[in-house]
């Protein structure tokens, strides 16, 4: 098997979004693109949550590096509906050597220790319903394309009073994953995937709440890494936040317009 998408060869986009070190300058000046347009706060932003049903649930697909049928297996479990769906590529003990090594995330690693689930495995799934919480509004969004990074931002904001409220005299656990959208049937996949392709970890606690009128707010806004080969008008951001006890309380998904020319 080859490489799950064509998008990971090298390609003239591929090229012009050479990996490359963010210098101190270069941060600032991506950081201040990324405020004159942050997709929080702007309507002509390019893929954001705004306006979005959250979903209900998160169904998590694991496949070793090792093994290229996974990627075409016919009983690969289908997102239902408001269902989000992630696609995780472990990496194997061969390296580069294993056939999925291209797309494989370090990322997952911690993902599965998280989950409790076996490295071991050459698959591995797992649908996680959201236990949800009123009141609380989570958005997240992708910026432009600036060199090798995209800006990608999460948002929480909570009315004072909202059901949990404790929560912020404890840590919330946050994740915002960019996500590669590839069609059903490339490379043979019976399903959509959504690849995941670098992923933010954050804590948010008391002190990182902004209080303003009736409301608490957590944000955060960064710069995010585009790994080579990947097609930049493919990605996107999802995000999630769980409680201390592993729970997640609220996702959102970023959806792109069909016309984003932005790369």
């Amino acid at each position: 098997m080859t490489t799950p998408t064509s998008s990971l060869m090298p390609t003239a986009s591929a090229h012009r979004l050479a990996a490359g070190k963010l210098t101190r300058a270069g941060r600032a000046w991506l950081l201040m693109s990324l405020l004159v347009a942050t997709p929080l706060t702007h309507s002509q932003t390019l893929c954001s949550s705004a306006g979005r049903v959250a979903p209900t649930a998160l169904l998590e697909r694991f496949i070793n590096a090792d093994c290229d049928a996974c990627w075409q297996d016919p009983a690969t479990p289908v997102a239902r509906a408001n269902t989000l769906a992630l696609d995780w590529v472990v990496p194997s003990d061969r390296g580069d050597e294993a056939a999925l090594s291209a797309v494989a995330s370090l990322d997952a690693l911690p993902r599965l220790e998280v989950l409790k689930l076996g490295r071991s495995r050459t698959r591995d799934q797992l649908e996680t319903q959201l236990v949800g919480w009123p009141g609380a509004r989570l958005q997240v969004a992708r910026g432009p394309v600036v060199g090798a990074y995209i800006g990608a931002s999460i948002e929480l904001t909570l009315p004072v009073g909202t059901p949990l409220d404790p929560l912020i005299d404890a840590p919330l656990d946050v994740w915002l994953v960019m996500i590669e959208t590839l069609p059903a049937g490339l490379e043979a996949s019976p399903v959509p995937r959504n690849l995941v392709r670098n992923v933010l970890q954050l804590r948010w606690t008391k002190r990182d709440a902004l209080h303003k009128s009736e409301h608490i707010l957590f944000k955060e806004l960064r710069p995010m890494n585009i790994p080579a080969g990947a097609m930049a008008e493919r990605l996107r951001v999802i995000g999630w936040v769980q409680d201390a006890s592993g729970r997640i309380l609220t996702a959102a998904e970023s959806i792109c317009p069909a016309a984003d020319k932005d790369d």
